[in-house]
């Protein structure tokens, strides 16, 4: 089962040196229907002017997933310092079990800076706070899905939790394919371009829930960049989201 989320109906924000696109409750944003999506809390794309920078600010139990989209990311916290920066097409775990503050930021003084942010909630509790990075090419992404993290690391980047993040840069024509687990979902997002998530047309911005089937086609019709984010729908909340979820 497929339920289409179109890119007017997503919640947007403009900050000034900000713009940001929450698809799940966040901050002044509070939508019953769109709270969570299984492991998943958090979906957000964000865009910071050049030099922008997002004040430091504290989380406890989550997985903060980063996806850098264009432009240079760069990072600070007061657990390991600054990282980065990042270009397009890396990905960065922030693990903030048991509290961090954490700083998201243009690293570039010249050009805009866009990302894809996404909160997973961990498996185990009051986690040690800890980062890892990965560098991938476009070359990598390429007409495939690319599988930048995982619960099982092993060449890419660890998440503490049994979801996985993927990521695409398909050519007019090209079709991939995902494979749905028994009691799992997906969250499909449409970054750029022209394509098909099975059935339904999707243009930029436009995004899916996938619940309750055995996998999920993606083709494109024009040249286009996806993310998917592959979770279980059922678990165990631990930490300050016990009982919440």
């Amino acid at each position: 089962m497929i339920k289409m989320r179109r890119d007017d109906e997503i919640y947007d924000i403009e900050g000034g040196w900000f713009r940001a696109r929450w698809h799940f409750s966040f901050d002044e944003y509070r939508d019953p229907e769109n709270d969570s999506f299984g492991a998943m809390r958090v979906f957000n794309d964000d865009r910071l002017m050049p030099g922008a920078i997002w004040p430091l600010h504290p989380h406890q139990d989550i997985e903060g997933l980063t996806y850098v989209v264009e432009g240079t990311f760069g990072h600070q916290d007061n657990v390991g310092g600054a990282y980065g920066p990042l270009p397009a097409g890396s990905v960065q775990r922030m693990t903030l079990g048991s509290g961090a503050l954490h700083s998201e930021q243009n690293a570039s003084k010249d050009e805009p800076m866009r990302f894809i942010q996404v909160w997973i909630l961990p498996d185990t509790a009051n986690l040690k706070p800890q980062i890892e990075q990965g560098v991938f090419t476009k070359e990598d992404r390429t007409n495939r899905l690319l599988h930048v993290m995982g619960p099982d690391g092993n060449g890419i980047v660890k998440v503490h939790q049994d979801a996985s993040l993927y990521v695409a840069c398909l050519e007019p024509g090209t079709e991939v394919k995902h494979e749905i687990g028994e009691g799992r979902g997906v969250y499909a997002y449409l970054i750029e371009g022209a394509g098909t998530f099975d059935a339904e047309d999707v243009t930029t911005g436009d995004a899916a829930k996938v619940i309750d089937q055995r996998e999920l086609k993606i083709r494109a019709r024009q040249q286009s960049e996806f993310v998917l984010v592959d979770v279980p729908m059922q678990f165990e909340p631990v930490g300050i989201w016990r009982g919440r979820i």
